[in-house]
């Protein structure tokens, strides 16, 4: 068949068109599935029994459109309260398996599922709402320690939340546990063709860091496959006297389980070293 350049001209303006296309539709994908694509929680039933011992206590929290479902472990006479922000995946019968620590260390833990995890009601709609959640979940509580040691602890996505809420209420002590800068910096990891623009969940952590008021401690495996240590680093570098632990050999999933974890993140919440 002779060339037909005019013919040619045709079949790359149709699959130019074709891959707009798809590209279009994939952008519109992630515009309106963004909270599947971030938030991954255990749904459990209404009727679920937390069963973490006597001095653990459900605690409601009515905000607008939703109930919220807290942890609290409450020993006799605390030094003080762990308010713990967890990860984007399960729920608080998961993440709240490590009370004993707690219980040793003498600090009570406070601990809430964001809207959709476990037993709490409605869905996370926007990235203000679920800041909006945890400040009503913090002043639930906050008064109640005052005078005594208050910590504020994030961990993965809970690190953004942590941060903007510690520089809002000056806790005693501040801690990230395998942060990110921003969804704005992982997207562009993980997805460099998506615009800034279309992430509605912005969560800066970078940012918020940089307003903590007292001491903060970075917590961070060194091989982190999902979030790169450098993150970290780039929020410590930004943040002057930041306490920036590497964690030898620890992934993302696993940090926790490393001695040199458990002994930083001990020493961070009694305040042992200041």
């Amino acid at each position: 068949m002779p060339w037909d350049p005019s013919r040619a001209k045709g079949v790359a303006i149709r699959s130019a068109a074709m891959l707009l296309g798809l590209y279009t539709l994939a952008l519109t994908a992630i515009w309106a599935l963004q909270e599947r694509l971030l938030f991954h929680p255990e749904v459990l039933p209404a009727d679920h029994d937390f069963a973490f011992g006597a001095d653990v206590h459900e605690v409601a929290i009515d905000v607008p459109g939703a109930r919220l479902v807290a942890l609290h472990l409450r020993n006799p006479d605390p030094a003080g309260v762990v308010f713990y922000l967890h990860g984007n995946g399960g729920s608080l019968e998961g993440w709240f398996a490590n009370a004993e620590v707690y219980r040793r260390i003498n600090f009570d833990l406070f601990m809430v599922d964001y809207r959709g995890y476990g037993k709490s009601t409605g869905a996370i709609e926007d990235e203000a709402q679920l800041r909006g959640d945890v400040r009503a979940a913090w002043d639930t509580i906050a008064a109640q320690y005052a005078g005594r040691r208050r910590v504020i602890v994030g961990r993965s996505l809970g690190t953004a939340l942590a941060a903007g809420l510690a520089a809002e209420a000056a806790p005693e002590q501040t801690i990230l546990v395998s942060p990110y800068q921003s969804m704005l910096e992982m997207a562009d990891l993980q997805f460099p063709w998506v615009p800034h623009l279309l992430l509605r969940y912005p969560l800066r952590t970078q940012d918020d860091a940089a307003r903590v008021h007292g001491p903060l401690m970075i917590l961070h495996g060194e091989r982190d496959g999902l979030i790169p240590i450098a993150q970290a680093e780039a929020i410590a570098a930004g943040r002057p006297g930041t306490e920036l632990v590497r964690v030898s050999e620890a992934g993302h999933d696993d940090i926790h389980e490393f001695p040199a974890y458990q002994e930083a993140f001990v020493r961070a919440v009694t305040g042992a070293a200041q």
